[in-house]
């Protein structure tokens, strides 16, 4: 059974294609990857794989630059 959620608000991600906002995770079921419907800051919209995308630089939540 497919899953669609629509993030509020938005999450801040770095992807392959640079910096931008997820703004729906698609979950297929437990043999598939979540994938990350993303808006990039170039304003391309791409969907990335979980694996690919990371959360962004937030200070508040101590994820600094210093993080891989």
């Amino acid at each position: 059974m497919t899953q669609m959620l629509q993030l509020n608000p938005p999450i801040p991600v770095m992807t392959p294609a640079g910096k931008g906002l997820a703004q729906i995770l698609i979950d297929y079921g437990a043999e598939h990857d979540l994938l990350w419907v993303v808006f990039q800051d170039n304003k391309e919209c791409w969907t990335w794989r979980n694996q690919d995308i990371r959360a962004d630089k937030n200070i508040t939540f101590g994820r600094g630059d210093n993080e891989g």
